[in-house]
């Protein structure tokens, strides 16, 4: 398929993307304290932080980005970010997932945190890789729950409800949110849900702090229904 460019113009998102070689930050083994150094270790091909003293590999893997696209009477649910990077533009509410955590939990949590909202996730929605920066996004969909109310976490300024017309796509935070709204926002449409995946590439020749320098490439979609739902009660942290 053609990649999806996604051109966004007014409020612009400055975060730097970057490829490190491990985890930059990380200088002592977490198992005996000793000094790491880069090496390729035995039976590899990639420079890892090793012990210079037990050997234990640092791996720096990417991490998982759990969210919700949650639906109400046709509206969906956004949040306006308070924190950098992106600070003051919409996205769907997400965050890391947690050790120990089933990936619809964690998105029913952060919907919870962010948005003040309770959820019921349906199912899978898209599932996008953006190897640049060592993230991988997956969005589920999601109903709102009885009281069905929203409200402003401490990582968002606001919250709102947008009918498909109204998303304000010139103020998104991240192209892979951009992406898997335009492309809900047309499953809603057709009245045929899709479980999209796909990588979130730079485009050729693009500065790297430019956010319109990204596109969607490797883009498949498999059409499904909704079931049953997913039970992911949201608990409020102590």
């Amino acid at each position: 398929m053609k990649a999806l460019l996604l051109s966004l113009s007014g409020l612009r998102c400055k975060a730097l993307h970057h490829i490190a070689l491990g985890n930059p930050r990380v200088k002592f083994c977490r198992q005996c304290s000793a000094p790491l150094e880069m090496r390729i270790p035995v039976g590899e091909r990639e420079w890892r932080p090793v012990c210079t003293a037990c050997s234990t590999v640092d791996y720096a893997n990417p991490k998982l980005v759990v969210g919700c696209i949650v639906e109400h009477e046709g509206r969906l649910l956004l949040c306006r970010r308070a924190i950098q990077p992106c600070r003051g533009l919409w996205t769907l509410p997400a965050g890391y997932l947690e050790l120990g955590e089933g990936s619809a939990a964690g998105a029913a949590r952060e919907t919870w945190e962010e948005a003040g909202a309770r959820v019921e996730v349906l199912a899978p929605y898209s599932h996008f890789d953006i190897p640049i920066i060592g993230q991988a996004y997956l969005l589920f969909r999601a109903r709102l729950m009885p009281p069905y109310t929203h409200a402003a976490g401490e990582e968002s300024l606001e919250t709102a409800m947008f009918l498909p017309d109204d998303i304000p796509f010139d103020q998104i935070a991240f192209t892979s949110i951009g992406v898997a709204l335009r492309h809900f926002v047309a499953d809603m449409r057709s009245g045929q849900y899709h479980i999209h995946h796909g990588v979130i590439a730079k485009v050729p020749g693009t500065q790297p702090n430019d956010p319109a320098g990204f596109q969607l490439v490797d883009h498949f979609a498999i059409a499904t229904s909704v079931g049953t739902g997913v039970s992911a009660q949201p608990v409020p942290r102590l």
